[in-house]
């Protein structure tokens, strides 16, 4: 089943322009406390929040239940489906290995991987088009692979299956469309150059350094303990996302995480403990899918880090977090 949102991923370019008035944190907190007590009312967010200035979280609040049957609550340490923000840590990759030359960002993608199974995308796209979305691939990463499930799909291998001998949508570099696919191969790209499983790699490269012990990629039926399950539908009338999850999440999204390490992983960024990570302020990334709503953006004006993960729909967390950019003075520019 295929997404519900579109997922975002802004690097490198600041999402706001600084306000030059100081925000008064106290009223603010009691704004952001009053919304959050008024969305989950309704029904309309379950998940964490967390709001951090110069690397020290200032408010984070649970709210909501990680198993709804059990009526297990949601903690400030419970993991969730990230979505798209997994694309940030292939990006970063990347670029690692390019800092490493491994390969080189304009250089085509036949270049970095001469027998990649599609000849002809592989000589026409670089691998600066598939960072910035710009390459033409596309597919469907959310369908099942034939006579399988998508319980099946547990690698990027799997992915990439679903969609390389599809032809490119349109010209490199005529125009910019998203896509998971380009990503999926990105993740491929990492595995080939570096010698390791991507999944090892992020682990080694990323999340070790920041201190990200809980964040990963998890197969849909061993999620470890204090994982939050996603729920899809209306309110009062939600049913778990299971069925519409893959079998583990890709290099294009579906890993998981809790606020507190992405918190440190921010921290990590500021303090360039991952290698060519961008600046904490060239992040904000959002994903969402069935029962999946995840957003975060480093250093909004004040020096503010924002997190918020949901297990409900779209846009329970970026409903959140539109809000909390808009008191603290961050504008879109």
């Amino acid at each position: 089943m295929r997404s519900l949102a579109t997922f975002c991923l802004l690097l490198a370019t600041p999402l706001f322009a600084q306000a030059p008035a100081p925000v008064d944190e106290a009223a603010l907190l009691r704004r952001v406390e009053a919304h959050l007590d008024s969305l989950v009312a309704a029904d309309a967010f379950s998940g964490v929040v967390l709001l951090a200035k110069n690397g020290q979280p200032v408010w984070e609040r649970s709210y909501g239940f990680a198993d709804r049957e059990s009526r297990r609550p949601n903690t400030v340490e419970t993991a969730f489906n990230l979505g798209s923000i997994n694309k940030v840590f292939t990006r970063i990759a990347i670029q690692q290995l390019a800092a490493a030359g491994k390969l080189h960002l304009d250089s085509s993608l036949a270049a970095a991987w001469p027998d990649y199974p599609n000849a002809d995308v592989a000589r026409r796209i670089t691998i600066r088009q598939m960072l910035g979305h710009r390459s033409g691939i596309q597919g469907d990463i959310f369908a099942a692979p034939p006579g399988k499930t998508r319980h099946d799909v547990r690698h990027n291998n799997d992915y990439l299956q679903l969609f390389v001998a599809q032809p490119l949508a349109f010209e490199p570099g005529t125009r910019q469309q998203y896509s998971n696919a380009g990503y999926v191969v990105l993740g491929m790209l990492v595995e080939r150059l570096s010698g390791k499983d991507y999944y090892d790699y992020v682990r080694a490269h990323i999340y070790a350094p920041a201190g990200m012990d809980r964040t990963g990629a998890f197969s849909v039926d061993s999620l470890p303990a204090n994982t939050a399950l996603g729920y899809t539908g209306w309110a009062g009338a939600r049913q778990r996302n299971t069925a519409t999850l893959p079998g583990r999440g890709s290099a294009a999204g579906g890993g998981y995480s809790t606020a507190h390490d992405l918190m440190r992983f921010f921290q990590a960024l500021r303090e360039r403990r991952i290698a060519s990570g961008p600046p904490p302020g060239g992040i904000g990334a959002a994903g969402g899918a069935f029962g999946i709503n995840a957003a975060m953006e480093g250093a909004l004006p004040g020096g503010y880090d924002l997190i918020v993960l949901a297990n409900l729909d779209p846009p329970a967390a970026n409903r959140v977090s539109g809000a909390i950019r808009g008191w603290i003075g961050a504008r879109d520019d």
